[in-house]
């Protein structure tokens, strides 16, 4: 097939997609509790995207159709009981004193849906910091004084970039463990309890990371990421542990990518402090495009702390809507991917020998990661269910985007270095120079109190 022929069909598929409702079903007791996802409206015939969870807790997804006139309780209920068994779940525990830190730049209607959510947790001792990176507007400062003063803290960080907004809010944290969200999600009641509690139960744990769902599939874009998995990572607890790796991950801990994202991650305050935290010359805002998140995980890691997955931290993520989000996304996640993994031999060059030992595997897995990937089902015509299923075709510019923003990563790393110096000295001789008028100020009232 000619190349655009082949992008004309490409099109063509994408474009087909479906939206695809979303709904939560818990199983806990004799009576099904059906309810949509948030923000949502009621579940009606047609497909529906559903989290399954017994006793409250996630315990997987399945893709349902509801047929015109059925009752969807009854039908979807069925599916859950047939393909999720019975679980036994242990108590979260006591969760330490936590910060949550939530960076955000010119997105107010957003993060007030995401604080209300973060308002809503049960866990039993939080505080929260909302850092504005680099702003244009006092829309988010004056939306955390009109409605949050007495709960959220206001932190303003001038250097763009998610790091630094990331290290500005680690520098306001008072916890014993920082969590890190985002902006566009909805956090379950639980989450931050589920996150934290792993804390105080292992004094050798330095991460968490958590789940995160669809809170809408309305978009070919968000149901075409979804069916390739999305942010999700599984409904079965992990701990990597630096001692002994796991054998089923041979590139540990190089692939951070496995570990969670940035959207649902927490740390032991003192281990992400005593790393120095992010850098700033990773992340979304700045010339790297990614990866801040990843180089915490492995930074973490490296330093001999383990790091545990939890599929009960759940937070509901507004996934990107257009096909041009999709293609940033891709590049994106590409340049992130190597910029993250220079950011980690720059400033831990003592990894460069393990890296190396693995670079054979990790070029493999490069190319595998940007593969175009085609459906786990015959016709591939069917939205996201399973994690591990592939419902829908990826296109082959979104891998060829992938695969230019690993190439452009390290080189994007670099000009991120450079810009954050010159942002650096900006900011100082700015100091320095209301320093300068505020002396020579003093000054001057003394002299006038003196005549």
């Amino acid at each position: 097939m000619a190349r655009s022929a082949r992008a004309q069909e490409e099109i063509r598929r994408f474009l087909d997609i479906g939206a695809v409702q979303v709904a939560e079903l818990d199983l806990d007791g004799e009576e099904a509790v059906l309810r949509p996802g948030p923000g949502s409206p009621p579940v009606t015939h047609g497909e529906v995207f559903v989290l399954v969870r017994r006793g409250g807790r996630p315990v997987g997804t399945l893709l349902g159709r509801v047929p015109e006139g059925a009752d969807a309780k009854a039908v979807l209920a069925d599916r859950a009981r047939a393909e999720c068994g019975p679980a036994v779940f242990a108590g979260p525990g006591e969760p330490p004193i936590t910060t949550v830190v939530v960076a955000t730049r010119e997105r107010a209607g957003q993060l007030a849906r995401a604080l209300d959510s973060l308002l809503a947790q049960d866990h039993p001792r939080f505080d929260i910091v909302v850092v504005d990176n680099a702003p244009v507007t006092d829309e988010t400062r004056e939306l955390i004084e009109r409605k949050y003063a007495e709960r959220v803290r206001y932190v303003c960080e001038p250097v763009p970039g998610l790091a630094a907004a990331h290290n500005a809010g680690l520098d306001a944290v008072r916890g014993e463990v920082v969590a890190f969200t985002d902006d566009d999600v909805v956090a379950d009641p639980r989450w931050l309890t589920e996150l934290t509690a792993p804390f105080a139960a292992d004094a050798g744990l330095g991460c968490s990371t958590g789940l995160i769902l669809p809170a809408r599939l309305t978009t070919p874009a968000q149901v075409l990421l979804e069916s390739h998995g999305g942010f999700a990572k599984g409904f079965t607890p992990r701990t990597y542990d630096p001692a002994h790796p796991p054998g089923d991950e041979p590139l540990f801990p190089f692939t951070a990518g496995r570990f969670g994202s940035g959207a649902n991650m927490a740390f032991r305050t003192a281990v992400l402090r005593s790393v120095g935290g992010f850098d700033p010359a990773t992340g979304a805002g700045t010339a790297a495009r990614g990866g801040d998140d990843l180089y915490g995980f492995v930074r973490v890691l490296a330093q001999g702390h383990r790091l545990h997955y939890t599929p009960y931290a759940l937070v509901w993520h507004h996934h990107r809507e257009t096909w041009r989000d999709l293609e940033t996304q891709a590049y994106g996640y590409g340049a992130g991917l190597t910029a993250y993994l220079t950011a980690v031999l720059v400033n831990r060059p003592a990894l460069l020998p393990a890296f190396l030992a693995r670079l054979p595997r990790g070029l493999a897995h490069a190319r595998t990661l940007t593969a175009v990937r085609e459906t786990d089902t015959a016709d591939g015509a069917g939205p996201p269910g399973d994690h591990d299923e592939r419902t829908h075709p990826w296109p082959r510019r979104l891998s060829r985007l992938q695969r230019r923003g690993m190439v452009y990563g390290p080189v994007g790393y670099l000009r991120a270095r450079y810009a954050l110096r010159a942002a650096v000295r900006e900011k100082t001789a700015g100091r320095e120079k209301t320093a300068r008028r505020e002396t020579t100020a003093q000054g001057e009232n003394t002299a006038r109190g003196a005549r």
